[in-house]
């Protein structure tokens, strides 16, 4: 890949992305713009990013797939197991205290966060599964469409019964047909996916339990404010927030929040 068209080369590709593609590029940090950028770049045999962008002007099928590139994350069954266990007690006290547990898993990716938790209450004797509702939102339909579908498959560098460890018995939630396991209709029906654009649309309301894990880290630091407020302005006070183990609070949000569990980045909104 050539270098001659340098960052200026990668700025007309974000600035087209910023005018087409419905994704707002500049909340995120260059490096990672370039990253994903540069492997579909490669995907498409484009020598520099003016070849990309021209690729891009007229193939509206790879205009889907860098969508795809910039917006699906690494994801896993338990993904940080023991964030999985620090849950735990977290669950159990939400069911016991409200009649209904609003949980949100943001982004969601391909569905395996949200399946992740209704397998974990249901599997659990101290937990009232019944209370909880989970709504699961991504940017990309490509990614929901394959969380609806729940099929996943185990290959070299993915083992999905691996994954599923944290349970008692994975059997009653996903089937196993060889290398595919298939998450079963029960666990599928508890789960709502919506096309939502955390930035763009803002926040819900009074969720118990929110995902937001991984995501931080690719936000340009002047926004991650801004989008934290989102996820407080979503949750009622005393509800749960979970971001990935390697973010953390933003500082002028640290006041309403206190940790639970430090080690798994588990937190109560406390207003």
């Amino acid at each position: 890949m050539s270098t001659l068209d340098g960052d200026d080369g990668l700025s007309r590709v974000i600035r087209y992305v910023e005018d087409e593609v419905p994704f707002e590029p500049g909340y995120y940090n260059q490096a990672y713009l370039g990253r994903r950028i540069a492997a579909r770049m490669q995907r498409r045999d484009a020598e520099d990013h003016s070849e990309y962008l021209g690729i891009l002007r007229r193939d509206d099928d790879e205009r889907g797939k860098l969508l795809d590139a910039l917006t699906i994350n690494v994801t896993g069954f338990f993904r940080d197991p023991d964030m999985w266990a620090d849950l735990r007690p977290v669950l159990r006290e939400l069911s016991a205290d409200r009649r209904r547990v609003d949980a949100w898993s943001a982004p969601c990716a391909d569905g395996r966060e949200p399946y992740s938790l209704v397998m974990l209450a249901t599997d659990d004797p101290e937990v009232n599964e019944r209370r909880l509702s989970v709504t699961a939102s991504d940017i990309s339909e490509e990614a929901l469409a394959a969380a609806r579908a729940g099929v996943y498959e185990t290959t070299r560098t993915t083992d999905i019964g691996e994954q599923l460890g944290p349970l008692s018995a994975y059997e009653p939630y996903v089937e196993e047909d060889g290398n595919v396991f298939r998450v079963r209709d029960p666990v599928k029906e508890r789960v709502t996916f919506e096309t939502r654009d955390l930035i763009d649309d803002g926040p819900r309301s009074n969720v118990d339990l929110l995902f937001c894990r991984n995501l931080l880290i690719y936000i340009d630091t002047a926004f991650k404010e801004g989008l934290f407020e989102t996820l407080q302005a979503s949750l009622r006070e005393g509800g749960y927030l979970v971001v990935g183990k390697t973010e953390t609070v933003p500082p002028g949000c640290r006041d309403s929040f206190e940790p639970v569990a430090k080690r798994s980045r588990i937190y109560r909104y406390t207003g």
